[in-house]
């Protein structure tokens, strides 16, 4: 997707004043003109910060440097809903975010831009560089807030040494540390709900919510943040359009906190669980339990446990198979209008588009693969997790390069606008294996007509055996 690299960011050095435009996706949020909480703009209308940061009559400045002296590049806008998380807990700090929509979208400029965030499965390990910015309090205990935009480089602290520091049980899974161990650096008051982000490549990428502490900047005693890559499902569950952009951050080497160890601090989770605590079998592909009978027209449900929903907002876009347990193929020209994973969901076990599905399952799609074959262009999707397996949901066999005779049964399913009634069920049509003709290629096969679509398709041309070597190797590597 669309690299938001902020253009003025020239420079990072840790604990000084920002210069103009370095961190476009900060906002100040203000009560009456007065600053009292940060917060992370997330695409052209959504503010991100902490649910702790809860307040009425709230304004969102955004493209603010200083917060007495001239902005000619802020913008401000009131805030037409505010969503708390559900399971905030004011007791413990767990759960700490609120999403704020703005009245009116914002206009990006090199000063205003949205932030990356950390998508569900990213790694920070312990000595992450990271970068906090704020208009916080420049010492713990003062009443009041900096003029200017600062910001401040930390360090990671995992999880497990952070849980020791402030006692064990306190630091959720939802939650993430970062300081030096010799304090002196670190997020203050009035810095709440601002952001803390870490480079990759060139993105920059939101991993936490400024949320609390013992003090600021002192020893043993590091920041405490919400933990952004828990919540990629609920972000996307409550913005429907234009979603935020999620990416997966993944740390190299290996994680030192998991050698941390004080009193009442469970032992770490083991890299490579014994076979016999995880009892497991062998995907098999191109299994259809419930598919029993071939009728033609619409189908019943776990006829096609392979077929996918690829949906954009809620809506059903395109048809994909499900070919591994965690990989969707699709038509590359289904993402012509977007190809950003955040964009989209994939729906498994879904007969009906419109109606019930009791066997259906939703997941994220974290990265989409075009090839560059010619002809027939792919799209392979990766899933953000793996669905369990049922009658409903199962991955279709690829086929090995075998030719296929004039003549061959085949099949084909899919939803389409008009067919199916008013529920828009799953269609299935027979078809047979034609002569291509002068079209032919060693690389396609070609069917008599059939109507799933809107539009007559004589032909059908797939990718065969460039394109499954092209599947495995992107699966396996």
């Amino acid at each position: 997707f669309t690299d938001f690299t902020p253009p003025l960011n020239t420079k990072i050095v840790g604990g000084q004043v920002a210069s103009p435009g370095s961190w476009p996706w900060q906002v100040s949020l203000q009560i009456s003109g007065s600053h009292f909480c940060g917060g992370s703009l997330i695409n052209n209308q959504w503010v991100m910060t902490a649910a702790h940061c809860f307040g009425s009559s709230v304004t969102v400045v955004l493209g603010l440097q200083t917060q007495s002296g001239s902005n000619p590049n802020s913008q401000s806008r009131k805030i037409a809903k505010g969503i708390m998380h559900p399971s905030y807990n004011s007791q413990t700090n767990d759960n700490d975010i609120y999403l704020l929509q703005l009245a009116s979208p914002v206009t990006f400029t090199n000063y205003i831009l949205p932030i990356c965030l950390a998508a569900s499965g990213s790694t920070f390990y312990n000595g992450t560089n990271s970068w906090v910015t704020g208009w916080g309090t420049t010492s713990s205990g003062s009443l009041y807030p900096d003029d200017d935009l600062r910001e401040v480089e930390v360090p990671i602290v995992g999880n497990r040494q952070c849980n020791c520091d402030y006692g064990v049980g306190s630091i959720t899974n939802n939650m993430m540390c970062a300081g030096l161990s010799a304090g002196g650096k670190d997020s203050c008051q009035g810095d709440s709900g601002g952001p803390m982000v870490s480079k990759q490549g060139s993105y920059w990428i939101q991993s936490g919510i400024v949320s609390f502490g013992d003090g600021c900047a002192l020893p043993n005693f590091p920041g405490i943040y919400t933990r952004v890559s828990q919540y990629q499902s609920w972000i996307n569950s409550m913005i429907s359009s234009n979603q935020p952009g999620f990416i997966t951050f993944t740390s190299t080497g290996t994680d030192g906190d998991l050698s941390v160890t004080c009193a009442g601090l469970p032992p770490p989770p083991t890299t490579a669980p014994q076979r016999k605590f995880l009892p497991c079998s062998p995907v098999v592909c191109g299994q259809a339990p419930m598919n029993t009978r071939i009728l033609g027209g619409n189908s019943t449900a776990g006829m096609w446990p392979w077929m996918v929903s690829l949906q954009r907002s809620g809506s059903h876009v395109c048809g994909g198979t499900l070919v591994a347990v965690d990989y969707v193929l699709s038509d590359a020209n289904c993402f012509s209008s977007s190809s950003r994973p955040s964009d989209w969901t994939a729906v498994l076990g879904r007969l009906k588009q419109n109606g019930s599905n009791p066997f259906e399952v939703t997941l994220n799609v974290t990265n989409i693969t075009l090839s560059n074959l010619t002809g027939s262009n792919v799209a392979l999707l990766h899933l953000g997790s793996q669905p369990t397996l049922s009658n409903y949901i199962q991955p279709i066999c690829l086929d090995n390069g075998q030719t296929f005779t004039v003549g061959s049964t085949c099949w084909a399913a899919g939803w389409s606008s008009g067919r199916g009634g008013v529920e828009e069920v799953l269609q299935e049509t027979q078809t047979t294996v034609v002569d291509c003709g002068n079209l032919t290629t060693s690389s396609s096969i070609c069917t008599g007509s059939f109507t799933l679509d809107q539009v007559n398709k004589h032909i059908i041309t797939i990718t065969l055996k460039l394109l499954i070597l092209y599947i495995i190797l992107l699966i396996l590597y």
